[in-house]
C-alpha cells in the first residue's frame, strides 16, 4: 500500500556457522611464473538453519577459518538467511577496521556462498533457479601445465584433456599436445616486465595464443593497458583474479586495462560479490571470466550475463573430487598454460 511500510515474512534464522580447515598436499610440486607451492588449504564454511546445511568455501590461509569462527559467525547467526545481501553487508561493516583485501574478503566469500547454498536448499531449488538463469551451461577452459612440469608431463596432461617461466619451447609443446584447433591460453602470473611481455606476446601470437593473462603485474594498470593496446589483435589481455572488493575492479576497468575481466567468488565476496562484479562488467561492456573453483562458480556463471567462461583448475578439481559430490567433471575446449 502506498505510504505504508511492509515487512517480508517467512524468513529462517541462521542457527550457526561452522568452519573446517583442510591442508591438502598437491599431487606434484606446483609453480607458476612467480610462486611455488606443495599444498592447498581449503577453508570450509557450513551455514546451518531450518534443519538444512549450506556449504561454502575458499582457498586461503587457516587464519581465514579462525576469522569466520571468532567474528563473522557472530555477525550472521540469528539473521534471516533469506536476506543474504543484508548478511553480506553486515559482515563488510563489521570488518571495516580489519581491511577488506586478503583474508577478510576470503572469509566473507566462504560464508556468503554457504548462505546462498542454504537459502537454495531451504527453498528446495537449485541455486541457478534461485539466482535466475541466463544460460543453461557455461564454457570452461582447462588450467594446468605448471612451470614445475617437465615438457613430457606437460604434454601428457594436455593430451589427456584434449583426446615462464613461459618460454617458446613450452608453448610449442602445448600446441603440439592439443593440436592446431584448440584454443591455447597463457598465464604469466605477472612475471614479465612491460617490454618482455610485449616481445613474448608477438612470439606467442605466432603459435595462435589468443589469451594472455597477467602479462605484467595486475597492480600495473598502465602496463596492462600498454599490452592491451599494443599486443597482436588476435590476443586478449586478462586480469582481475586478485580483486577482493568492487573498487579494485572499477579501477581496472576505468583504466582500460583489460579485454576480459577476471573475478574469483572465493575472494571477491562470494556469490554476492561476484554478481556485483558482473554488473560492473555489463556497465563497461566487457566480458567476465571466473577464476578457478569451477564447482562453486558454475551456478553463478550460468546466471551472470557477462560471463564468457570459467577456469577448470587442475588442483581445485582434484580437491573437489576428494571432498564433494557432484559438480563439473569434464574439461571444455580451451586450455591454459601457467
Amino acid at each position: 500500500m502506498k505510504g505504508a511500510a511492509s515487512q517480508l515474512t517467512g524468513g529462517v534464522a541462521i542457527d550457526r556457522i561452522e568452519t573446517e580447515v583442510y591442508q591438502v598436499p598437491t599431487d606434484l610440486p606446483e609453480s607458476d611464473g612467480t610462486l611455488e607451492w606443495t599444498s592447498t588449504t581449503l577453508v570450509l564454511a557450513r551455514a546451518i538453519g531450518g534443519d538444512r546445511t549450506g556449504l561454502g568455501y575458499t582457498y586461503a590461509d587457516s587464519a581465514t577459518g579462525k576469522l569466520i569462527q571468532d567474528l563473522l559467525s557472530k555477525v550472521v547467526e540469528g539473521r534471516d538467511v533469506m536476506a543474504v545481501p543484508a548478511c553480506w553487508a553486515a559482515m563488510v561493516a563489521r570488518t571495516r577496521n580489519l581491511g577488506r583485501p586478503g583474508i577478510v574478503s576470503m572469509a566473507i566469500s566462504a560464508v556468503d556462498s554457504a548462505l546462498w547454498d542454504l537459502k537454495a536448499r531451504l527453498l528446495n531449488l537449485p541455486l541457478i533457479t534461485l539466482l535466475g538463469a541466463a544460460r543453461q551451461a557455461v564454457p570452461v577452459y582447462g588450467s594446468g601445465g605448471f612451470t614445475s612440469y617437465s615438457p613430457d608431463q606437460l604434454q601428457r596432461q594436455l593430451n589427456d584433456w584434449v583426446d615462464a617461466r613461459l618460454d617458446l619451447e613450452r608453448i610449442r609443446k602445448a600446441r603440439e599436445a592439443i593440436g592446431p584447433y584448440a584454443e591455447l591460453f597463457v598465464d604469466a602470473n605477472g612475471a614479465y616486465s612491460r617490454k618482455q611481455a610485449l616481445a613474448q606476446a608477438e612470439k606467442f601470437a605466432e603459435l595462435n595464443v589468443k589469451w594472455f593473462e597477467e602479462p605484467v603485474s595486475s597492480d600495473d594498470l598502465a602496463g596492462l593497458r600498454l599490452l592491451r593496446n599494443r599486443a597482436p589483435a588476435i590476443m586478449e589481455i586478462a586480469a582481475g583474479e586478485y580483486g577482493y572488493e568492487i573498487d579494485y575492479f572499477r579501477h581496472m576497468l576505468t583504466a582500460g586495462a583489460v579485454d576480459v575481466l577476471q573475478a574469483d567468488a572465493t575472494r571477491c565476496g562470494g556469490i554476492t560479490g561476484f554478481l556485483q562484479v558482473a554488473a560492473l562488467c555489463e556497465a563497461f561492456h566487457l566480458p567476465l571470466s571466473a577464476h578457478t573453483a569451477p564447482a562453486l562458480h558454475t551456478h553463478v556463471c550460468c546466471s551472470a550475463r557477462p560471463v564468457r567462461h570459467l577456469e577448470y583448475f587442475h588442483d581445485h578439481v582434484r580437491i573437489k573430487q576428494m571432498f564433494f559430490d557432484g559438480g563439473p567433471i569434464c574439461p571444455g575446449r580451451a586450455w591454459e598454460l601457467n
